[in-house]
């Protein structure tokens, strides 16, 4: 094997392809017809971001593994009788920023030309350029002006506008597509036609319900409990349109969410600090702890009487109340803030010493003291939602079944997993998901010697650490440190894995103090396992991959990568992307995964260095890329190339799925390139997803033999059928047990596939690899390696430091996008080619 700069490797033959059901093209393009550099042929996919030029596999039938049973899903069926529908564009002049206030002035149009000008259409609008009608309206264009009372956030106060609303005829909605793909015809996700029927829907609950993203609350749904710090949680939910296998379904789940409590500001105040503030000054602390809760928050004044006109909050004064005092006129004659309410509105301030709410624009501050206001409450008659009576429900034709889907589910067998055969318990089958380590050893008896340091200076203490042990053992490497730290130890832990990992190249396993005086078994076992990997052991394997008897797998050398991308948390718009892939490294069992780490830019979900090609002065081209490396490690580490590769592939939403496949794929393809240019193993590509809002309930949850201890589905528990895609290869896997709340089951999409999986052998696969998780002793909820790649990428934010140039581009106002992003810190090899995120 060649270095990795060294593009030319003679030993990676091709596979003799046979004949294989994956994604297709819908037609032959000039961009399918080039060649790439790399010497990839015609058949290699060239990216584009809007390029739409495969079809997702379809189902290639139905699993029949495993025992039949009966469960609920949160679907319902969703009758549409409408036919086609029009789209209009509106544009609204003056432009308006706020979707509340375009909604308003739409709505104030609707109310008073919908029984002449709209010829009794009931339109609905989705608060930006876009509006939707079920039938043609009288005209192709027309101009209408409205007249609007707006009320002012700041300052409060209400004003007249006028705005002029042009709507033109854009397009016809036709709904034959929809029933083309609903009939089982493979044909394209009509979005438009489904965006139509979520608006109609979501206008139909916001009547009655708070709106907050894509959520819906309410109060009544349930009665609010009591959160403390003024705050109370509503019951809400979500709910979203889909195309499925039993037709339209309506995914309705459910949700909390923390709001303010409608009570004084005094007493909001008084709860968050947790304190009287009656009678007691506010420290420096106290105000910023306060000015953070009430930013941006409404109240209403309540020192006027039935006059209850709303504010938003702006700041909070740093002198108390009774220091306060404000230009009455032009003529700069000052008054206090106190004097003011007593002469104005016969209002004496009770607690002078607390400052004052600042409400209004920053060119016109006012003052409102605490005690005078409110924060205000959101009242309105909430009403469940009534899908038969709701005016825009009947004017679009839809019909909403109230029952929960039952739908046919198998429970997938739970797999046999091998332990060392010095242990007194080597095969072992678990049960509803979980096991331990009782009379069982690890497959690898790895010799581990343990240092300690306590680390001032984590840097320093690590070199000295290091360095003493080189000595120690004659110049061999410190093989594993073991870091006992603080309960509360700030930024040490990342600190101390960045140096171990990115600059000295040591294993660490951390433990926190509190667990360490516990001794209690099952926190040592467990650290017992992350150890035990982090060393290069082998905590279970399957005992039919020893057998070889696990279909696509088995038969010849396979690779299995995950991957993923994390994204900053919101607000935050300086910091990088981080995209990880991890690759199984053994082969046939299939457990162990070397990892790697890149970032990129921020918000950026196609993972960017997939594959590398730059030209050096001296080596001429030169390949690189994680996918690459992965493969030339795996080729190291088994002593044989990969013939099949399955890759999974977590974190892409729906609308995601093309553009990521497309450009993600065509990275593959030309990392096995470049490594001959004839290579090309068959590659299936399957989207792992989480964040959904699909749930299954048992049908009768009165019967243990169908539940776990926690009353959710029986860990394995596969769906295929009724709630999934009409027409393409993808299903519902619960794979673990639930321990608290509802099990949310992964659902897994497979968008490419050349080596002609079954539906019982991916799904099996993927379950069976759900026991094989290094970290615990129970099947987890996601496949393993799209569950490292994430613990990868969470660990590489560690290794970010403050980057100086990042932070002068965020006070300027440079996109992130637009910033250069600082290479993460290479990985140690002795690090990357183990476990280490563990």
């Amino acid at each position: 094997m060649k270095d990795p700069e060294e593009h030319q490797v003679k030993s990676w033959r091709p596979l003799q392809k046979s004949s294989r059901r994956k994604g297709r093209r819908r037609s032959q393009s000039k961009q399918d017809k080039l060649q790439e550099s790399t010497g990839l042929d015609s058949q290699v996919l060239v990216p584009s971001a809007t390029c739409k030029s495969l079809v997702f596999p379809r189902r290639p039938g139905y699993g029949q593994l495993g025992t039949k049973c009966l469960i609920k899903a949160n679907h319902f069926l969703a009758d549409i009788s409408v036919s086609d529908m029009s789209h209009y564009n509106v544009k609204i002049t003056p432009e308006v920023i706020s979707r509340k206030t375009n909604k308003a002035i739409i709505s104030e149009l609707v109310r008073l030309h919908r029984n002449t000008d709209l010829a009794m259409r009931l339109p609905v609008y989705d608060g930006g350029r876009n509006l939707y009608t079920a039938g043609l309206l009288p005209f192709t264009y027309k101009e209408f002006n409205v007249m609007l009372n707006e009320e002012d956030d700041f300052t409060g106060c209400t004003r007249e506008r006028e705005f002029k609303v042009e709507i033109k005829y854009a397009n016809r909605v036709s709904m034959q597509q929809l029933r083309d793909l609903l009939s089982g015809k493979q044909v394209d996700t009509p979005q438009e036609a489904l965006s139509v029927f979520d608006i109609v829907l979501r206008e139909v609950a916001a009547q009655s319900y708070v709106s907050i993203g894509r959520f819906l609350y309410s109060p009544d749904v349930r009665k609010p409990q009591q959160l403390g710090g003024g705050l109370e949680s509503w019951r809400g939910f979500y709910q979203s349109i889909r195309p499925t296998q039993m037709g339209l379904s309506l995914n309705i789940d459910m949700s909390s969410m923390a709001f303010i409590e409608p009570l004084p500001v005094i007493d909001f105040v008084a709860q968050i600090l947790g304190k009287d503030v009656h009678s007691k000054t506010l420290s420096d602390s106290d105000r910023v702890k306060i000015k953070k809760a009430l930013r941006g928050v409404k109240v209403e004044v309540t020192h006027r009487g039935n006059f209850r006109r709303k504010y938003r909050i702006s700041g909070l004064t740093s002198q108390p109340t009774r220091e306060l005092i404000f230009p009455l006129d032009e003529q700069m004659n000052m008054k206090s803030v106190v004097d003011y309410f007593q002469e104005m509105y016969g209002y004496t301030i009770k607690y002078p010493h607390l400052p004052c709410l600042q409400v209004g624009s920053q060119r016109k501050v006012n003052y409102l003291p605490m005690e005078s206001s409110q924060v205000g409450g959101i009242v309105q008659t909430i009403q469940q939602n009534n899908y038969e009576n709701n005016p825009y429900a009947k004017e679009f034709g839809i019909n909403i079944d109230n029952k929960l889907a039952s739908v046919e589910a198998r429970v997938l067998p739970a797999p046999w997993l091998k332990y060392h055969e010095t242990g007194r318990e080597k095969e072992h089958l678990p049960q509803v998901g979980q096991w331990n380590m009782m009379n069982k050893e690890f497959s690898e008896d790895p010799v581990i010697p343990v240092y300690s340091a306590r680390p001032d200076q984590v840097k320093k203490a690590l070199k000295y650490v290091h360095s003493a042990a080189l000595d120690k053992l004659d110049g061999k490497e410190l093989e594993l440190l073991i870091a006992i730290l603080p309960d509360n130890n700030g930024s040490l832990y990342g600190d101390l894995k960045r140096i171990c990992e990115t600059d000295l190249g040591l294993i660490s396993q951390c433990c926190l103090t509190k667990h360490v005086f516990k001794i209690n078994r099952q926190y040592l076992a467990n650290v017992a396992l992350k150890i035990n990997v982090k060393m290069g052991g082998r905590n279970t394997v399957l005992l039919d991959a020893l057998s070889w008897r696990i279909p696509l797998v088995s038969d010849i050398p396979t690779i299995i990568f995950g991957a993923d991308v994390t994204h900053p948390e919101s607000g935050e718009d300086s910091c990088p992307s981080i995209a990880a892939v991890v690759a199984s490294q053994d082969w046939p069992e299939v457990t162990k995964y070397a990892g790697l780490v890149c970032a990129q830019p921020h918000r950026e979900e196609l993972i960017q260095d997939l594959f590398k090609c730059w030209k050096d002065p001296q080596r001429g081209v030169v390949y690189g890329g994680m996918i690459r490396e992965l493969l030339l490690s795996f080729k190291k580490a088994t002593g044989q190339k990969p013939l099949r590769i399955i890759f999974y592939r977590d974190g892409v939403s729906e609308g995601q799925f093309y553009q990521v496949l497309l450009y993600e794929l065509d990275a593959i393809r030309k990392a096995c390139a470049s490594l001959e240019p004839s290579y090309q193993p068959p590659v299936t590509f399957v989207v792992v997803q989480k964040r959904h809002h699909t749930r299954l309930f048992s049908n009768n949850h009165d019967d243990k033999n169908s539940t776990d201890k926690s009353g959710n589905i029986l860990p394995g528990t596969v769906v295929d059928s009724k709630i999934c895609h009409p027409t393409e290869f993808d299903f519902y896997l619960c794979s673990h047990a639930g321990i608290q709340g509802t099990s949310r089951p992964a659902h897994y999409h497979v968008l490419w596939d050349e080596n002609n999986f079954s539906a019982d052998e991916i799904q099996s696969l993927t379950n069976n690899l759900c026991y094989t998780y290094a970290r615990c002793t129970r099947s987890v909820s996601v496949v393993p390696p799209a569950y490292y790649a994430h613990l990868a990428a969470y660990r590489a934010r560690f290794y970010m430091e403050p980057d100086v140039s990042s932070e002068i581009a965020k006070l300027r106002g440079a996109r992130s996008k637009d910033r250069h992003v600082r290479p993460l810190p290479a990985l140690k090899e002795k690090v990357k080619n183990v476990m280490f995120y563990c």
